[in-house]
């Protein structure tokens, strides 16, 4: 496959051998008509090995993905070399597997769009090389995708949503507010200053060591606690949220984990338990830490809808709050939200739950959306290179504190 220049993030000339291999188990006919464009999308930006052909009307023609997640939970978190070594196994399969199902030889394709930024530089790097493997052979437009862009656009995918609306992204990796008044033409009004929730909600799965616990053996971090904190009561805990004074819309997670932990050493301490033992009271924890997670988000964003209606940056009355990310299928943190939404006449959106995760659906419905608009589409792949670390759009977060606004207190009666 393609060398790897980790310093740079570029790559030398592709060797083909591969890529032939791979095109040899399609019927290729050149110049094959099709009514409707149609892209390929490519996802690697973390543990999910995704990809999918959506046309330009919304139809999923085809969609394979290949899970990690198993083999990180038996690691305690993602070791990026791992997860490389995984996309390098599974990509050729994937993609394989989206086209076979779609019943699309690659030369129908008006477009190869894949995730290059932000995300692991070395999962990046995967998808990125084995992309251009295939630009270059099928001599195809090239469409980099922003993963956040992705995650806020696949609502139009779902739901006739017109611009602009306000969206909440919420991942492992990912946390933060923003205006989207366009395909590409975002407004950051907040994001996390530390790490993300579904970070610290896995940090605190870990810490409880939930694997162990027979009814969450298999799932991942967030879904552990979601799952626990069904059975737990939350008033056991007296845990408050982060920034309560900070009339802004950033979000902190870092201190909350580390009132958990504290919480938990003093738990096992009561309970004479050693750590990696399972406490009687780990479902009170994880109601407690999940309620808390679920207030802090509902707060900031609420700020965020008073902020944008306040300079008409959003409707007085049809205003639509989208919610998406892996954290967003967390039925809890979705009612909290749906609090916030009563309050404010805004309509609250979230993509179905196999969306709001990683997939190749989003980053193809991306490219679709550039296509359309017809921007950021490359002839020339020369320097293309992946970003591990990018921003979303222009940050007038500064703006936002300065506004202060008050937020009204709202009962968060779940």
């Amino acid at each position: 496959m393609l060398i790897l220049n980790k310093t740079a993030g570029v790559f030398s000339k592709p060797s083909k051998r591969k890529v032939y291999e791979f095109l040899r188990s399609f019927n290729i006919y050149p110049g094959t008509l099709f009514l409707h464009k149609l892209v390929l999308g490519i996802e690697t930006s973390c543990d999910d090995t995704a990809a999918a052909v959506v046309d330009e009307t919304g139809n999923v023609l085809g969609e394979a993905m290949h899970s990690q997640t198993e083999v990180h939970l038996k690691t305690g978190g993602i070791i990026p070399p791992v997860a490389q070594q995984l996309h390098r196994e599974n990509i050729q399969r994937i993609v394989q597997e989206a086209l076979s199902v779609s019943r699309i030889s690659p030369s129908e394709l008006s477009a190869i769009a894949t995730t290059i930024k932000p995300g692991l530089a070395l999962s990046l790097g995967v998808g990125l090389s084995f992309s251009l493997q295939l630009v270059d052979q099928l001599k195809k437009p090239f469409i980099p995708i922003h993963h956040m862009e992705a995650h806020a656009l696949t609502i139009r995918l779902t739901n006739k949503v017109e611009f602009p609306f306000l969206v909440l992204l919420i991942s492992g990796g990912h946390c933060l507010l923003a205006l989207v008044r366009g395909v590409s033409d975002f407004l950051l009004l907040g994001k996390s200053l530390d790490i993300a929730p579904g970070d610290m909600l896995d940090k605190v799965a870990r810490r409880l060591s939930l694997i162990r616990h027979p009814e969450c053996s298999t799932m991942s971090g967030g879904k552990a606690i979601e799952h626990l904190a069904k059975q737990g009561n939350r008033f056991h805990f007296d845990i408050k949220p982060p920034m309560q004074r900070a009339k802004n819309c950033d979000f902190s997670f870092s201190g909350l984990q580390h009132v958990i932990d504290k919480t938990i050493m003093q738990k096992e301490k009561e309970e004479g338990i050693e750590k990696g033992q399972i406490l009687s009271s780990a479902a009170d924890i994880a109601a407690a830490v999940q309620h808390t997670t679920a207030c802090h988000l509902a707060k900031r964003t609420h700020r965020a809808i008073l902020f944008c209606k306040q300079r008409n940056l959003l409707s007085q009355s049809n205003a639509v709050l989208v919610v998406s990310g892996g954290v967003a299928s967390n039925l809890y943190i979705r009612k909290a939200l749906e609090i916030v939404t009563n309050a404010t006449q805004c309509t609250l959106l979230c993509p179905p739950p196999r969306l709001c995760t990683d997939n190749g659906i989003m980053i193809a419905w991306n490219g679709i959306e550039r296509l359309r608009a017809g921007l950021g589409i490359l002839h020339n792949i020369e320097g293309v290179r992946y970003e591990p670390k990018c921003p979303l759009g222009v940050d007038i977060s500064k703006e936002v504190g300065e506004a202060a606004i008050k937020v009204p207190r709202l009962k968060m009666k779940i």
